[in-house]
């Protein structure tokens, strides 16, 4: 018996460090929406201080069945009020660092779900 794996057509996150993603081995240095099926912008906030009602409402256009956030360095949660058109439509919104969104949205993307991650990225630190 052969076996091999499944192909998925789906954007990958292939890589990820501090400051910059990778999507299908194209680093990407800014904070980033990209869907399973072939949804890709940049989103406008570089701290999690920056987002606000707006972000969230542009992610519920999308159409999506689970939207992972990926809240930087760090899990930090939206505000509630920010997540009424997602919830309204009934999308799920997971939150979660960066790093595991990028690894939870590569599962469910493989699996043939129309996810989204919406990654904020943020500058590193200097030292």
């Amino acid at each position: 018996m052969k076996l091999q794996p499944d192909k998925s057509d789906a954007q990958s996150l292939t890589a990820h460090g501090p400051g910059w993603v990778a999507i299908n081995n194209e680093k990407v240095e800014g904070s980033v929406v990209v869907g399973s099926r072939g949804e890709r912008f940049a989103w406008n906030c570089t701290r999690f201080d920056e987002l606000g009602p707006e972000h969230f409402a542009q992610l519920a256009e999308l159409g999506a069945e689970l939207i992972i956030f990926g809240s930087g360095t760090r899990i930090r949660f939206p505000q509630p009020a920010w997540l009424r058109p997602l919830m309204a439509q009934r999308t799920g919104v997971e939150t979660m660092d960066t790093p595991a969104a990028c690894r939870t949205y590569n599962i469910l993307a493989g699996e043939g779900r129309h996810v989204i991650a919406a990654l904020l990225i943020e500058s590193p630190s200097p030292d």
